[in-house]
């Protein structure tokens, strides 16, 4: 266990993500994955709204921050604190309740959303088919909120596992998205299971599969 915490270890201090991050002022290294698809995808003009599902310990939220202005509006929720950051309105609340979700849709005040940004993930056991079937859940409920939260020509970015679950979530992507792209950035681990997929463009509930 001491080789494998020295190996972590020096990984993460030779990174050159967490050394940039660290240069930045980012929190994490995850503000370059959501960077790199952010300008990639043309995802995010300023004065946006954006939603932050899984916020803590914020990265996403800063780097959204310093990118939709003044005029913008970041909500930001997740089980853990997150420091203050200007243009995000945190709470800290469990989105897989009723309480949090409620929480979330008050901050936003009736208003959909440009943006809907899904990091979430659960405490990893290990056990890479209770990991994944656990992942898949949050992503279901980030599709079901994009749904009702979203503006038609808004997008979802979702953290999905590689797995016996990542078909059947393609799928609901494409039910629910008129494009579904996966996305995997060059700051996600290239030996981690984790990926993103990127719908863009609301069906209309009563479309269906097909337009």
């Amino acid at each position: 266990m001491g080789g494998q915490k020295k190996s972590w270890m020096h990984r993460h201090v030779t990174d050159p993500f967490v050394r940039q991050a660290q240069k930045d002022g980012y929190r994490s290294r995850a503000a370059y994955k959501l960077e790199e698809i952010v300008r990639k995808d043309g995802l995010l003009r300023r004065g946006a709204l954006v939603v932050d599902l899984g916020a803590a310990p914020g990265s996403w939220s800063q780097w959204l921050s310093k990118h939709i202005g003044p005029a913008g509006k970041v909500v930001a929720i997740d089980l853990l604190p997150v420091a203050p950051i200007a243009n995000v309105h945190f709470v800290q609340a469990d989105f897989t309740s009723d309480s949090g979700r409620r929480a979330v849709e008050e901050l936003l005040a009736g208003a959909r959303a440009d943006l809907v940004l899904s990091d979430m993930a659960p405490n990893l056991s290990g056990i890479a088919s209770a990991d994944q079937a656990r992942v898949a859940d949050l992503a279901e409920m980030a599709i079901e909120f994009a749904q009702s939260h979203l503006k038609p020509e808004g997008a979802l970015l979702v953290k999905v596992f590689q797995g016996e679950h990542f078909q059947s979530l393609r799928s609901q992507m494409l039910a629910t998205f008129k494009t579904a792209a996966v996305r995997k950035p060059q700051a996600s681990r290239a030996e981690s299971a984790e990926t993103y997929f990127l719908g863009r463009g609301l069906r209309s509930l009563e479309s269906g599969r097909k337009d």
